[in-house]
């Protein structure tokens, strides 16, 4: 049976705490608040428990998870290079609802799905989610929901989606914003040679971040708005915390 804690009891926030590091530690699924929605995490490293966030979503392997980091200096170890206009979106809006999509560092040996090579990254804005990262290292996480459904923004609409695929519930409350990270591919910022694209970054998905809010850091380096239609479904993740 599932276990359902409230972090905003102090003995329950420590046993939960502990409960959720063991869970990882076994390769088992943990739900945990974000400062957009609920997220459903499993150990980055561990390609067995990524594979079942996966089946617990309903996702397949074209819808990698991204993953969740304590702080700015996990994003240089997970990637190729942290070009200086994305150390200015890092300083601008981290901790905070931005992933980032970044080539991956190559000599990691983890599997997070067809990934072509990449990986997307956030630190959130949670002081328990940020403390369990501290402990466990980078998590894989996505919204804690079925795919199709509404993001679960309480972690009671996390348990009526998952139920008993996730072993610990760390329960905070109501999301602050309810509104899932923007996601941005800031890959073509990493040169890759003569036929490298232009160097601008995408937005994926709008979200928590407005595109106001990216002009403002990035200038001309945003690239312009897409006309409807111009955007592959494919490329954006549904329900990405």
């Amino acid at each position: 049976m599932s276990n359902v804690f409230d972090c905003r009891d102090e003995e329950q926030l420590l046993t939960g705490m502990r409960r959720a590091r063991q869970a990882i530690g076994r390769g088992d699924l943990i739900v945990l608040p974000t400062d957009t929605v609920y997220g459903v995490a499993a150990d980055a490293f561990s390609p067995a428990a990524v594979q079942r966030l996966l089946d617990a979503k309903g996702r397949g392997r074209n819808q990698p998870p991204p993953v969740l980091v304590s702080g700015p200096a996990t994003l240089g170890a997970l990637v190729e290079s942290v070009p200086e206009a994305v150390q200015r979106l890092v300083d601008a809006f981290w901790p905070g609802g931005l992933t980032i999509v970044l080539p991956a560092q190559r000599s990691l040996t983890w599997d997070l799905g067809e990934t072509q090579g990449t990986v997307a990254v956030r630190m959130p804005d949670s002081r328990v989610t940020l403390e369990l990262l501290e402990e466990t290292g980078p998590l894989a996480v996505s919204s804690a929901n079925l795919t199709g459904k509404d993001a679960a923004i309480a972690a009671s609409d996390a348990v009526e989606m998952l139920g008993d695929k996730v072993s610990v519930y760390l329960d905070t409350g109501m999301s602050r914003d309810g509104i899932a990270s923007t996601i941005v591919d800031a890959t073509a910022l990493v040169p890759r040679g003569d036929d490298s694209p232009a160097p601008v970054v995408r937005i994926l998905r709008e979200g928590a971040v407005t595109r106001e809010q990216l002009e403002e850091v990035l200038g001309d380096l945003l690239e312009p708005e897409e006309r409807p239609g111009d955007v592959d479904p494919d490329d954006v993740s549904d329900g990405t915390a």
